[in-house]
């Protein structure tokens, strides 16, 4: 098997669980403006992202499993730190979207403007 190489590993889980992070904030944007179909695609990009981070953090383990070390610094730390923290953003902000479409909802028929 390939071994992935710490810098890459590090570089990997920033980037891809940045983007997620990133996506997911523009979904909740979407999702308070009423834009519930952008919405949707934020999130599916987040997500998507989010899978490419939890990939690497995978393969990574599976290496160190296979006693094929990388020697990894604090700022491996500070990025499966990162990773960690927008798994349990998604989850949340997926939940408070939700709860604004019940809102958005409720609010038309009440004929009270979404925005």
């Amino acid at each position: 098997m390939k071994v992935i190489q710490a810098d890459q590993i590090i570089m990997g889980l920033i980037i891809h669980a940045g983007d997620a992070k990133s996506h997911i904030y523009m979904a909740l944007e979407h999702a308070k403006k009423g834009e519930l179909v952008i919405s949707e695609g934020e999130i599916q990009l987040a997500e998507t992202a989010l899978n490419e981070a939890h990939n690497i953090q995978s393969s990574w383990l599976a290496q160190e499993a296979r006693g094929e070390g990388t020697g990894l610094s604090a700022l491996f730390v500070h990025a499966q730190d990162h990773l960690m923290t927008t798994i349990t953003e998604i989850h949340l902000i997926k939940e408070v979207i939700e709860t604004r479409q019940e809102l958005n909802e409720l609010k038309k028929l009440m004929n009270i403007s979404v925005i």
